[in-house]
């Protein structure tokens, strides 16, 4: 997998997870990427200066600011280490997102509230790959995604480990009436299609974000960062 721009290469290197290469510009006049660099050789990357055409081949996105980094493919958390955490455990569920813009937003989403993971299906969704750690503006080395198997099945897990599970849907009831303090798994809809019926049906309580507009429904990240900053304002965030 290959990282390109100064955010997401610099968040893995910040973080200490393994980078196996770096392709930098050379004779680069940048001192944070110089910076980077040094890091990264001390935790023993490969470092490879190449000319700007050599990077204009390598990059897929065509932003690669001058540095890409080779890293091992996303490294994803178990669900039972993110379980470890016993009070005030927030959770957002993606029940079969498809965009990997969304899925990165998501995650830059839950850094920023300091959710404690990002839970996705293994099947009939997005994975985390490459645009999804770009659009994450780095989040992706510091927020924990669980992939799991069945996503109505960890729904039940996580209610038998005392977490509500609250669905987003627009004839829920108004957010600011709901509770949610407390352990917390907020689950969001595919774009368009909404939560699938049986996941629905799993949750606890449906909840809404009011609408004031034409327009009825939001882009799932944003839906996702207005339910979990309202979770937040709650607990005196």
């Amino acid at each position: 997998m290959k990282l390109e721009g100064k955010n997401p290469v610099r968040e893995i290197i910040s973080s200490g997870k393994s980078v196996d290469k770096l392709y930098v510009l050379d004779k680069i006049a940048d001192k944070e990427i110089r910076e980077w660099v040094n890091l990264a050789k001390q935790n023993h990357a490969k470092i490879e200066w190449v000319d700007k055409k050599t990077l204009d081949k390598l990059s897929q996105t065509g932003h690669h600011q001058g540095i890409i980094a080779e890293v091992t493919d996303f490294k994803y958390t178990e669900l039972e280490d993110v379980l470890k955490k016993k009070n005030d455990l927030m959770l957002i569920l993606l029940d079969g997102l498809e965009d990997p813009h969304n899925l990165g937003s998501v995650i830059r989403v839950a850094e920023c509230a300091n959710a404690d993971a990002v839970i996705i299906p293994s099947r009939h969704s997005v994975v985390v790959n490459e645009t999804v750690i770009r659009v994450s503006a780095g989040a992706s080395a510091h927020v924990p995604v669980c992939k799991v198997g069945n996503l109505n099945a960890t729904i039940e897990k996580l209610k038998e480990n005392g977490v509500w599970i609250y669905g987003a849907d627009m004839d829920g009831e108004t957010m600011y009436d709901v509770n949610l303090k407390g352990n917390i798994g907020i689950v969001i809809g595919a774009e368009g299609a909404g939560l699938s019926k049986h996941t629905r049906e799993l949750c606890d309580q449906i909840i809404s974000i009011p609408m004031f507009g034409k327009v009825n429904s939001l882009n799932a990240s944003v839906s996702a960062g207005i339910v979990v900053y309202e979770a937040l304002r709650q607990r005196g965030k």
